[in-house]
């Protein structure tokens, strides 16, 4: 484990393995220095184990940066179920995953990621009160947290437009969409509502259909989505899409997306940066759901102040554009600096608050 590629001093890594359910499950903590590690749970079926570890890895490290940059009093966890499962076995894996949670006594906080929803949450509370993405309270804050990503994305992709294109608003800006699950699906509505251009493709053809009925979106393949001609590029499916030939054949100007983990190397984010490609870095501009997430587990905040919360995302990326641009560097990086500082300073304060106890 210490010796793996994506291993990054992380601080806890639990394999579970639950034979009167069939669990079998990751949980990842990357970092405790501002709070709680809080991450989703992702249901997946990975070719491998080893895949399963090298997601929790990289998810859980991204979330570190995602809830530093949010400015959130949370640190960076990441859970994995490995798929398949059964419809009927459901609630009883997700209450068994919901006792290995219990089990790491608060270190770390899950909600909904891919593959799992509000109902598997509900399952989850039965266990262990280290969950939220429940139901939604009277404040309006809480559930579902996908149609909170889609708000901070689009709004990401609203600041990138304005710096790459010079334009305040979206009327007739063509966004390829890839993937239509929650993010993607709602962030369609979004961008649809402000006079955006949609093209879509998703591996489900339902999901298709429905965002072509709704949304007069143009419809394309899985396999070419990306390379579409395009004002924007928004990768809303699973990580990695953004590979170096991928980056090397875009078309589009701007890479703005809810998908984690986008560039699969470090070197497609260098050939973005070369061809003059603007990317908004994943955990900045994904980072919606969890601050609501955040404000449904924690409290005192309403709808309002967590959309205030979400809305910030714009101003942040053009900070880092700005940034990048100045000093000649990538996006990412700057992003990537901006976020290890936090998780610095969080982690010498609690040291020293520790050495005075």
């Amino acid at each position: 484990m210490f010796d793996h590629p994506d291993f990054d001093h992380h601080e806890k890594i639990l394999e579970v393995d639950d034979p009167d359910t069939g669990l079998k499950a990751i949980i990842a903590i990357h970092s405790t220095a501002m709070g709680s590690a809080a991450g989703g749970c992702r249901l997946w079926t990975y070719d491998s184990f080893g895949d399963a570890r090298r997601d929790a890895l990289r998810l859980s490290h991204g979330m570190s940066y995602k809830n530093a940059m949010a400015d959130l009093p949370l640190g960076g966890g990441k859970a994995v179920i490995l798929g398949p499962v059964r419809s009927e076995d459901r609630a009883g894996l997700f209450r068994a995953f919901g006792r290995a949670v219990d089990s790491l006594g608060g270190q770390y906080i899950t909600a909904e990621d891919v593959g799992v929803g509000v109902a598997d949450m509900k399952m989850v509370a039965t266990e262990t009160r280290f969950v939220s993405g429940l139901a939604t309270g009277a404040g309006g804050v809480g559930g579902d947290p996908s149609p909170f990503t889609a708000r901070g994305v689009r709004v990401g992709i609203e600041a990138a437009v304005r710096t790459r294109l010079g334009r305040d608003n979206l009327n007739g800006v063509r966004v390829a969409v890839q993937g239509l699950g929650g993010v993607g699906g709602h962030l369609c509505q979004e961008l649809h509502e402000r006079g955006a251009r949609l093209i879509v493709a998703d591996i489900n053809p339902d999901r298709v259909a429905l965002m072509q009925s709704r949304y007069q979106a143009d419809i394309t393949s899985v396999d070419g989505i990306l390379l579409q001609d395009a004002d924007v590029i928004a990768p809303c499916a699973l990580g990695g899409a953004i590979n170096e030939e991928v980056a090397a054949r875009l078309r589009a100007p701007i890479v703005a997306g809810g998908a984690n983990n986008q560039l699969l190397t470090p070197k497609a984010g260098e050939i973005l940066a070369d061809r003059d490609i603007l990317y908004a870095p994943d955990y900045v501009i994904n980072g919606g759901g969890i601050i609501m997430v955040s404000g449904e587990y924690l409290g005192g905040q309403t709808l309002e102040t967590v959309r205030a919360q979400i809305d910030a995302i714009g101003p942040r990326l053009e900070g880092i554009f700005a940034a990048a641009k100045r000093d000649g560097r990538m996006t990412q990086d700057v992003a990537d600096t901006l976020a290890r500082a936090r998780l610095m300073a969080a982690r010498q304060i609690k040291t020293r608050i520790t050495e005075t106890v």
